[in-house]
């Protein structure tokens, strides 16, 4: 039942997505609500889950994305989620996130 918001890094705080806790498994679940607050119109709130699991001698992180309205939507989500992975992917193996915005990237 948590609230959560994703805030800008530009340093002007505006959360561009929030949402609710639906659960929580420590260490190796988080399902919550996905709100697009820049939509002109209100949308239903879509679901995220993150499962972190054990594989062979790594880590899995599986990301599922639900509910979304359309396959614009779909789509927009898949970029932006592909960018995120791989900017949390080199910060964890180098210390440092990439250097350009990911999801500004073609």
């Amino acid at each position: 039942g948590s609230r959560w918001e994703h805030q800008r890094t530009d340093g002007s705080q505006i959360a561009d997505t929030a949402g609710t806790v639906i659960d929580s498994a420590r260490p190796s679940r988080l399902v919550t609500t996905w709100e697009d607050r820049t939509a002109q119109t209100p949308v239903t709130p879509s679901k995220v889950t993150f499962l972190i699991e054990p594989y062979r001698k790594i880590v899995r992180l599986t990301v599922t994305h639900e509910d979304l309205p359309d396959q614009a939507n779909r789509d927009i989500a898949a970029h932006g989620w592909a960018a995120v992975l791989s900017n949390l992917k080199s910060f964890l193996e180098t210390g440092h996130v990439l250097s350009n915005t990911p999801w500004e990237m073609p």
